[in-house]
């Protein structure tokens, strides 16, 4: 018994029609030419390079799903066609790596690239989240049963460090909220 499985794998530009237009638009030797578009928002690449990453991801199970079959079976989907849709999205995936990466590298804001901001942004992210987890950890309750148990107590001051911790939550809200403006705002670098 063979089973059959449909799956679609969305184009963003519709006037593209088959896969081969796609792949010759996303080669075009003018970076302007490429997917039809005359210039991009740091934005908008962004949100096409998460696309292409969650259409890989799913390409590779299509792959995996099509890798063997019972002799005398035919795949449900040819592999070959995948492994060539494989590439034409990894070469899109690196000309828009390349390109967001540039523009984060030369674009400044308040005396800073978008990279350093980026840097900025995720190692406060994790200082957020430690100072979180751990401020969790010395302010639980520790039940007592009797007064002949040891007593628990936090080693810090809860409510001075919670305070520190709402700063940079506001901090970071900030932050995120300008490099968010400046993707919308930003040209990328072709």
């Amino acid at each position: 018994m063979v089973r059959e499985q449909v799956c679609l794998v969305p184009i963003q530009v519709k006037t593209l029609t088959t896969d081969r237009q796609f792949a010759d638009r996303l080669r075009s030797p003018v970076p302007a030419m490429r997917m039809g578009v005359s210039s991009m928002k740091l934005a908008t690449a962004l949100s096409e390079r998460a696309d292409i990453q969650r259409r890989l991801s799913e390409l590779q199970s299509r792959l995996n799903n099509n890798a063997k079959v019972q002799e005398g079976e035919e795949p449900a989907e040819d592999p070959e066609a995948l492994l060539r849709e494989m590439e034409v999205l990894l070469e899109r995936l690196e000309w828009l790596m390349v390109r967001i990466n540039l523009t984060n590298s030369r674009t400044l804001h308040a005396g800073k690239t978008v990279t350093e901001l980026l840097a900025g942004r995720d190692c406060l992210a994790k200082r957020l989240n430690m100072m979180r987890s751990f401020l969790d950890t010395a302010s639980s309750k520790v039940d007592r049963y009797s007064q002949k148990e040891i007593r628990i107590l936090s080693t810090v001051k809860v409510s001075a460090l919670q305070k520190q911790v709402d700063g940079y939550a506001k901090e970071l809200r900030e932050l995120d909220e300008q490099i968010q403006g400046l993707n919308w705002t930003t040209e990328l670098i072709e």
